[in-house]
């Protein structure tokens, strides 16, 4: 056993500039997981300028100084987002509110549904298992409205914490994007010298979480914003709540579209019943789902699509375990900059066979 493991090492890391990719791999994991709730604001801002990067670059080509672009873009991003919160925060609170108040009615009807299944499918239920169910939809109903209550209170510490975020995140941003430059040569500096497959990798995965993050945020406006048409055109409620529920899904390849399926079905039956309108309701929505599935995502994140669906949901559940939402939002990326080292470690018994 030990000489097998002493075999692999030496085919994997007899090269120094492997070490070195392995060791500043390491630095990174070790920082990010014991560290990663003090850089929250500086990973937040990381992936805002990503983001930004392409319209400052885009202004710099027209001959716009690199700080006024950096300054433009960020006001106009501000701007949208303002307009956005505003926009959707109120109407959202709204419709939680209304969707709190509704919930007892909604149990009434369960109720109600639960108490007619003996007579409906006397060989399928029985009064002991209509009282089970009963007892435990009333059980998840308290559950829910003590999660509430508890999240209520718990925003009040966040409000501080979101304060300080829109202090901080903004003024991240603009330094790294007008001193990017620098801020890679500093860098540069510190790293070991033997790190030329972590410079081929970095050249690698660094235009990937662009696009990614780019297409992240396109995938989550585009299947938001035809959901909400859909739900408006069918005339359901919470339409709004609803597909910023699935518009923001996306963010967890595979699962967060299975989960937020219940929601949008659940609100569905308690509004139509098994009825028409309920149907088409499912098919629009299965619809979208397969769209974007299988059309959208394979013309935004290309390179994903090269990955396993079974390594994607091993990645959101690793990853997700170790850093939460980052961990969930970088899940596609980290998977491939995994499959980008391993096919960046040279294999001495490939190049010099015996």
């Amino acid at each position: 056993m030990f000489e097998m493991v002493n075999r692999w090492y030496k085919r994997r890391f007899s090269d120094p500039h492997a070490v070195s990719l392995v060791a500043i791999l390491l630095f990174g994991f070790i920082t990010i997981y014991f560290f990663g709730n003090l850089i929250a604001p500086l990973l937040v801002a990381i992936v805002l300028a990503y983001l930004l990067e392409w319209p400052v670059t885009q202004l710099s080509r027209f001959g716009v100084p690199r700080t006024l672009s950096v300054i433009l873009v960020i006001l106009t991003f501000t701007s949208v987002m303002i307009l956005a919160v505003f926009g959707l925060v109120p109407t959202i609170w709204q419709q939680v509110g209304n969707l709190i108040n509704d919930i007892p009615n909604m149990y009434s009807g369960l109720q109600n549904f639960i108490a007619t299944i003996p007579e409906r499918y006397p060989e399928l239920a029985n009064l002991q298992i209509v009282e089970s169910l009963a007892t435990n939809a009333k059980d998840q109903v308290i559950g829910m409205g003590e999660s509430v209550v508890k999240g209520s209170l718990a925003s009040l510490v966040s409000i501080a914490t979101l304060a300080v975020y829109l202090i901080l995140v903004p003024l991240l941003v603009f330094f790294l994007l007008k001193d990017k430059q620098e801020m890679i040569s500093m860098a540069s500096g510190i790293l070991p010298r033997n790190r030329k497959l972590a410079t081929q990798v970095w050249h690698e995965m660094n235009q990937q979480i662009s696009n990614y993050i780019r297409g992240k945020v396109l995938e989550i406006l585009i299947v938001g914003g035809v959901s909400y048409v859909t739900f408006a055109i069918l005339d359901l409620r919470y339409s709004v709540l609803l597909a910023v529920a699935v518009g923001f899904s996306v963010l967890i390849p595979y699962i967060g579209a299975a989960a937020v399926t219940v929601p949008v079905a659940i609100v569905g039956l308690f509004q139509w019943g098994l009825t028409p309108p309920f149907y088409w309701l499912l098919i629009a929505y299965g619809i979208i789902q397969a769209l974007d599935g299988n059309v959208l995502v394979p013309i935004l994140f290309s390179e994903a699509v090269n990955l396993h669906p079974v390594a994607i949901i091993v990645a959101v559940l690793v990853f997700g375990g170790l850093w939460g939402f980052w961990g969930v939002f970088f899940a596609i990326p980290l998977a491939t900059l995994v499959k980008a080292v391993w096919n960046a470690l040279p294999d001495y018994e490939e190049h010099n066979p015996t």
